[in-house]
């Protein structure tokens, strides 16, 4: 086992990319992966053991993991270091704060380090590209990749290879990857427009459905978790109070809605059955996708998952499996989380130079 230091624990966060993959040194027409050469510090290959950094820079957290060859030797997680949803200043310091983390941990400078590779959403900005390469030439040696958060989840579980990522988090997406390595995806528009059966969206749709239930006589338990959760007194600020806050707000009733279909809440339970739905939905168009691309091929890919909606909530992994049973009765849906941060460390070791 590898030391760790966990900082600022939170949820993960995903958005939409919709880029086919290429090859790492390409530039697709959408979201980029780009590799950067920095030649400020020392290239590694002057050390005897050669050294890898991964980076999976989350929506509300960031993993950073130190590695070898063949071992993994310090994690740590730190705050966002996403500058299109965290001030410059702080996710400055949380990337530095990573640095110094993994360099006590490990007693590895990180002036040694051969290659790291960062998995984040948004470098079809200009401005989040310079800012992930100006943080690294200042505390990290070697050479720099960049690729989307999405891409090194689909590496942590297939490595470059044939597969359907599901992810549900905080947002949700679906991508896909053909043998050849081209790339398809569904869903993942944002938390106004999309995101179905993510975090929001279940506890979006479980106020909405509280209201309709009020509407309708039928009964339900949710209100009360949900004013305990919000810290409200009565219906009438839950009304106030849903009608003016963000649509991620949402996401922290998410704990209201699992615990009242636990206690048998129909109308809590069909919110998760709906969000398990959604899911299935947007994977079953990532396959047929797929089959258009490669219409030789017989096998169904394989369905992996990440983010702590699928993960945690057996009842929307259920939901989207049974979903998708029905058009696929052989379809494999792993049941374990990807973690994507071992993508990135798998691509930092085995990109060619």
């Amino acid at each position: 086992m590898y030391p760790s230091a966990h900082l600022f624990p939170q949820e993960n966060e995903r958005t939409k990319t919709s880029c086919r993959a290429s090859p790492v040194l390409s530039i697709t027409s959408t979201l980029p992966i780009v590799r950067l050469k920095c030649c400020s510090v020392d290239n590694a290959t002057h050390h005897q053991h050669k050294y890898y950094l991964a980076v999976d820079a989350g929506g509300t957290k960031a993993e950073f993991l130190l590695a070898d060859e063949s071992a993994e030797l310090a994690r740590v997680r730190v705050g966002s270091i996403k500058i299109l949803n965290t001030p410059a200043e702080v996710a400055a310091e949380n990337f530095a704060q990573a640095t110094r983390q993994l360099e006590k941990l490990s007693g590895v400078s990180l002036a040694q380090v051969r290659r790291t590779c960062i998995g984040s959403a948004g470098l079809r900005a200009p401005s989040v590209v310079s800012w992930l390469r100006e943080q690294h030439t200042k505390r990290i040696g070697g050479e720099l990749i960049l690729c989307g958060d999405e891409e090194i989840a689909l590496d942590a579980a297939f490595q470059g290879g044939r597969g359907v990522l599901a992810l549900a988090g905080t947002g949700s997406n679906v991508v896909g990857r053909t043998a050849d390595g081209r790339r398809t995806s569904a869903g993942g528009w944002g938390p106004v427009i999309g995101d179905e059966g993510s975090g929001h969206w279940i506890g979006l749709e479980a106020v909405r459905a509280l209201f309709r239930a009020i509407d309708e006589g039928r009964e339900t338990i949710l209100e009360q978790p949900i004013l305990r959760t919000w810290a409200l007194a009565s219906r009438e600020q839950l009304v106030q109070v849903g009608n003016s806050v963000g649509p991620l707000k949402f996401a922290e009733l998410t704990h209201a809605v699992v615990e009242c279909a636990s206690q048998a809440d129909a109308i809590a339970f069909e919110v998760l059955r709906s969000a398990g739905e959604e899911m299935a939905r947007f994977v079953a168009v990532v396959i047929r996708h797929m089959q258009e691309l490669e219409p030789d091929e017989s096998a169904l890919p394989e369905v992996a998952i990440a983010g702590s909606i699928l993960h945690s909530i057996p009842a929307v992994h259920a939901a989207m499996t049974t979903a998708l049973r029905r058009s696929w009765p052989t379809i494999v849906v792993h049941t374990e989380a990807v973690d994507a941060v071992f993508g990135a460390l798998w691509r930092a070791r085995t990109s060619s130079h």
